[in-house]
């Protein structure tokens, strides 16, 4: 008879492989993912304003700088992955209404706007990375990500972000696929309904990632030095 998982405080099994948090999370073969906590998506100038709401008001984004302030202090990399279109809008994706909204919404994303720029709560530090995607759902596709990941040796990732509806599922089932272990921040993520965002990370994304509270890893990286 297989040995149940273990458990962490926030009643999740810590690992669909039964790793427990703090092995997954070894410094150097882990980084983190904040995925489009920028300006124009979430931020004040967001014409999403409804996903900007959810965020504001679940505190995303103090539970996501506490996450990085500690990654920051262990080593860990922060990559904020932000979404970006290239002027005249060569390669945009035109196939999904998903990219008609945004457009139809004046979400233009152009590089160096301000709409781009990783909400100032998050940085970007001096040791941050900003690696934005030009096309696509996922910056496992739509960047050199992972590349640069495999490059580096990371195996495990933490990911952070929005939104729970599309990019965030996207994300995590390309690293998944990419045989990449995932630790999703449950109380650093967000969707539109929240109450759908919920049931996504419980029906879902828990049978693919760990999940673990924006606490749970700051304890795992407790005591660890740079």
């Amino acid at each position: 008879m297989s040995r149940p998982a273990p458990v962490t405080p926030s009643g999740h099994e810590e690992d669909p492989a039964g790793n427990c948090l703090r092995e997954l999370l070894v410094p150097d073969r882990c980084a983190v993912l904040v995925q489009e906590l920028q300006e124009g998506v979430v931020g004040p100038i967001s014409r999403l304003s409804a996903l900007a709401e959810v965020v504001h008001e679940s505190s995303v984004l103090p539970h996501a700088a506490k996450v990085l302030g500690v990654a920051r202090r262990v080593g860990v990399p922060v990559i904020h992955c932000t979404a970006e279109n290239l002027p005249q809008g060569l390669g945009r994706n035109t196939n999904a209404r998903l990219f008609v909204a945004a457009r139809k919404r004046g979400m233009e994303n152009h590089p160096g706007s301000e709409s781009v720029r990783p909400v100032s709560d998050l940085g970007p530090f001096d040791t941050d990375i900003v690696l934005p995607r030009l096309h696509g759902l996922s910056p496992m596709t739509g960047s050199s990500l992972d590349s640069l990941l495999r490059n580096s040796g990371v195996r495990a990732l933490v990911v952070m972000g929005v939104s729970l509806n599309v990019a965030i599922p996207n994300l995590v089932f390309d690293a998944v696929n990419r045989s990449y272990q995932v630790v999703l921040v449950s109380d650093a993520v967000a969707g539109v309904p929240q109450e759908y965002g919920a049931q996504m990370i419980e029906h879902t994304l828990s049978l693919v990632s760990t999940i673990a509270s924006s606490e749970e890893i700051v304890d795992a990286w407790a005591g660890t030095a740079a």
